[in-house]
């Protein structure tokens, strides 16, 4: 038996590196705007704050959070991201690094943060993470959420696989 892949009229498999890796990490972050944030020792939501150039993610954190205790042990993370309820679904495993790099924190500050940060910009238990990925996978639509609806739809009334989706590995 054929898999769904297949049985795809088109390609819908590309494997991303260097900038076209970043570029594709940056746009999905920026639509999902959140993620799971996984360490060795828990799963919690954050929101990254930046991703630079070089594909890094950006985080603020508390000095005093399990998170920041739980990196200093172990490093390695994986962020879970998923952009919509029907797309731009993306993982990346990376390495973290914690800082307390007061121009990145001050490049990174926004006004929202100080719900974290009471003391704002200058709170003393700011520190820095910078997520550096190593790999990841991406599954998400060529065309966006409508044309691949139409897709899905065709190819029920015409009983053939119609599918707009695109997925492969990232390569840092």
């Amino acid at each position: 038996m054929n898999s769904i892949d297949q049985q795809q009229p088109e390609s819908n498999h590309c494997d991303l590196s260097g900038p076209d890796a970043v570029q594709r990490i940056r746009d999905m972050v920026d639509d999902a705007k959140t993620c799971f944030f996984c360490t060795a020792g828990g799963v919690r939501p954050m929101s990254p704050l930046e991703v630079d150039d070089q594909g890094n993610l950006w985080f603020l954190s508390a000095d005093d959070s399990h998170k920041n205790d739980e990196l200093h042990a172990s490093p390695s993370v994986r962020l879970y991201f998923q952009g919509s309820a029907r797309s731009g679904f993306l993982y990346l495993d990376g390495q973290a690094e914690v800082s307390r790099n007061e121009a990145r924190i001050h490049e990174l500050w926004n006004f929202a943060l100080k719900t974290w940060f009471t003391q704002g910009e200058a709170d003393p238990r700011i520190t820095v993470i910078r997520v550096t990925p190593t790999q990841g996978y991406y599954w998400d639509n060529k065309h966006g959420d409508a044309v691949a609806g139409a897709k899905i739809m065709a190819g029920a009334v015409l009983g053939k696989t119609l599918d707009d989706s695109i997925q492969g590995a990232l390569r840092l």
